[in-house]
């Protein structure tokens, strides 16, 4: 293997704990291959060492790596998943008597059953609340705090206080209870179970430690920034005190503190655990070039939860592009751009902060027919039931004979959910289909309806009745007049089980809402738009997530839906914290990263703010320095304006390279991009006007404008442009 300087350093570690602080693409797998085999080489025995990876496919690709490069003959050391380690030393705490034996939970069919019994049992005789809690989503989010509750070796109270669940969620500590007792009761076990039960045992049974320390020399640990407090803890009780362990990550990286990760895992807590350790910096990436090394360095910067390095492009890298674009045309542009050069879509990826923000994204490439993937298949548009009800109720307004269709309208009657049982809501249907009726006061259809449920129905039933009088209206007034009857938003916030999970329920409907106001007066197209059926195609462009994206990495990434609010993600009602703010610039971190030799930043334009991460990431004047460093004449040539003239020749000193760099002059802002008329990154002024909201936002210094946007009930109007300075003074404002 040919490694750099600093790559050989950390295979060469002797004594003591190690930290490794890896940036994106700096070859950390082979560097640990390397140093694994080094550890051999030295003579300590293969079961002495233990290697750690954070998912089954990471652990399988190291597998592969070390037994290829490894001497033939060679034993190798054990290489395991947190979860696999957890699964033995389960069975042999169990062997010991020290845990009672128990079954692993391996469908999600089994874990969801438990979940209905535990959720039944925490509400006891309330049938309301049980038909909500029951709903698929709901019981996805149980399953995720009784999870975190094990992460964090937390009170399930504490916890359900201190995180940003909803009041309707109040019921989550007790249904937590209820399922410790069912998997107790029966001899079950979940995953999170597999660390959770070993470690409760062993902190608990102070004699029970030394029968599972003493058996390591070298623990070496990969992505050590996204362990949890439990994963932690326990490697703590393995190791014993005794064993060398080297954390390999990047806090920089750290995306998964919905579950249980934190950044100071790596930069503090290491050390608080462990004690003093060597630091060692893995700074080259050999993914993208200068200018993505340097956007990069500037999109972390203002983090104060990060380790204190530079990213670096070796000298062999690609000369990566930077570029700027708008919604879904920008995509479309980006991608024909691509093939025009002889590029596959198989090598282009497209990752979004929230799968809502894919929706217009998916219709954009339905429409032009381009093939795509998604890395969930559930998340075709098609197929979210928001989007099927929507279509439906845009057909019932063209076709008055779904009304005699119990299908039809138990997907209307249902979406958004009207807090009511599935069940009751098809017999309602095939009633009403039948009939044509809402049924007399004393009904037993009705009986155990609370009133505002009778309300609720009985309100939607009259919307339906009235649609097919709606039928010559546009899509976008016809879904806007849906969406106000039925309260969508409202009750899209209510039956979210967090706050960011109703905010993104509602950022999909509006998505929805922009794209029928695009087709302007065609509802067929846009019907059959929203109901065409599409699966994966291996040779098409692969839409993900960002969270979905980590340890990837594409010749052409498009991030999509750059706008403020949506990345970073915040609502209204929902401000960033100092520290989500910083959780959500390490995502941005991580999405531009992935890129290669290509990366397409995607704002939304119109009402959309452009996300302050734009600004954050310099991508004009890293691109410009980029071309001076790839330039024959290097330092030669008029000084470069620089904003933080500090971070780059920081960077240039790292390389090794001088150029002459001049601050910008004050009061001149350079356009974000060529259709932006003025900067709208900066409030001037901020004021509230009963229900809704007015922003009024900064323009250029040399051409004083305003752009003045209307928030009402969760969403954005622009209704004043390049309006004059002097409409600030007086009444008139």
């Amino acid at each position: 293997m040919r490694l750099t300087a600093e790559q050989r350093a950390v295979v060469e570690h002797d004594g003591g704990h190690a930290r490794v602080a890896a940036v994106a693409g700096s070859g950390k797998t082979t560097t640990m291959v390397a140093r694994v085999l080094h550890l051999l080489a030295r003579g300590v025995p293969p079961g002495r060492i233990l290697v750690l990876m954070f998912n089954r496919s990471a652990r399988e690709d190291f597998q592969a790596r070390l037994a290829a490069m490894a001497p033939a003959g060679q034993r190798l050391p054990d290489v395991r998943t947190f979860h696999s380690l957890g699964h033995r030393l389960s069975a042999s705490l169990t062997r010991w008597g020290a845990l009672s034996p128990r079954q692993l939970l391996t469908a999600d069919w089994q874990v969801e059953r438990l979940l209905r019994q535990a959720t039944q049992l925490a509400l006891g005789d309330d049938p309301e609340a049980r038909e909500s809690a029951l709903d698929a989503e709901r019981l996805e989010a149980l399953a995720h705090f009784c999870a975190l509750v094990k992460a964090e070796m937390a009170s399930p109270a504490a916890l359900h206080e201190r995180l940003d669940y909803g009041v309707e969620t109040c019921y989550f500590p007790a249904a937590f209870e209820q399922a410790e007792a069912l998997l107790e009761a029966h001899g079950l076990m979940g995953y999170a179970d597999l660390l959770y039960r070993p470690l409760r045992a062993l902190e608990a049974d102070a004699a029970l430690r030394p029968r599972v320390q003493g058996f390591l020399d070298h623990v070496i640990i990969d992505e050590y920034q996204d362990i949890n407090v439990a994963q932690q803890r326990l490697l703590a009780l393995l190791t014993g005190g005794r064993a060398e362990v080297m954390a390999v990550g990047d806090a920089n990286q750290c995306i998964y503190e919905w579950r249980g990760a934190h950044p100071d895992t790596m930069l503090e807590r290491f050390m608080a655990t462990f004690g003093a350790a060597r630091d060692y910096p893995l700074s080259t990436t050999f993914r993208h070039g200068h200018a993505l090394a340097l956007a990069a360095n500037h999109a972390i910067e203002a983090n104060r939860r990060r380790p204190d390095q530079l990213c670096l492009a070796g000298a062999a890298n690609p000369r990566t592009r930077l570029v700027l674009g708008q919604g879904s045309r920008g995509l479309l542009e980006a991608l024909d751009a691509w093939q025009g050069e002889g590029r596959s879509l198989g090598e282009a990826g497209v990752l979004v902060r929230s799968w809502a923000l894919s929706v217009p994204l998916q219709l954009a490439l339905l429409r032009e027919g381009i093939p795509f993937r998604l890395a969930r298949e559930d998340r075709f548009v098609f197929r979210l039931p928001l989007v099927q009800a929507l279509a439906g109720y845009l057909r019932l307004a063209r076709e008055p004979g779904l009304l005699r269709d119990p299908g039809h309208l138990a997907l209307l009657l249902g979406q958004p959910t009207p807090f009511v049982a599935r069940e009751r809501l098809q017999a309602l249907a095939a009633r009403l289909a039948e009939t044509r009726r809402w049924p007399e006061r004393h009904d037993a259809l009705l009986e155990g309806l609370k009133a505002h449920q009778k309300r609720t129905l009985k309100k939607r039933w009259a919307l339906l009745c009235e649609l097919p009088r709606l039928g010559a209206w546009p899509p976008a007034r016809l879904l806007e007049h849906v969406v106000a009857e039925v309260e969508a938003e409202k009750v899209l916030k209510r039956a979210a089980s967090r706050r960011d999970k109703g905010e993104e329920d509602v950022r999909l409907l509006d998505v929805l809402l922009e794209q029928a106001a695009e087709l302007g007066n065609d509802p067929e197209a846009f019907i059959e738009l929203l109901s065409r059926p599409v699966e994966s195609r291996d040779d098409g462009v692969l839409i993900t997530t960002v969270h979905g994206s980590k340890g990837l990495e594409w010749p052409l990434v498009a991030v999509a839906g750059v706008n403020e609010q949506d990345f970073p993600h915040y609502g209204r009602d929902n401000p960033l914290s100092p520290q989500r703010l910083e959780e959500e610039r390490r995502l941005f971190y991580v999405a531009i990263t992935r890129a290669m030799e290509r990366l397409v930043l995607l704002h939304d334009g119109g009402d959309h703010r452009p996300s302050r991460f734009i600004a954050e990431s310099a991508w004009q004047e890293c691109g410009r320095v980029a071309r001076r460093l790839e330039e024959a004449s290097g330092g030669e040539g008029e000084p470069l304006a620089v904003a933080r003239p500090a971070l780059v020749e920081r960077y240039l000193a790292a390389l090794g390279v001088a150029l002459p760099l001049a601050e910008p002059t004050p009061g001149v802002a350079e356009p974000a991009a060529d259709y932006r008329a003025f900067d709208v990154g900066q409030r001037l002024h901020h004021a509230v006007f009963g229900e809704g909201e007015i922003d009024l936002v900064e323009g250029d210094p040399d051409d004083p404008v305003i752009e003045v946007r209307f928030r009402h009930a969760g969403r954005r109007r622009l209704i004043a442009s390049r309006a004059p300075i002097e409409l600030l003074e007086g009444e008139r404002a």
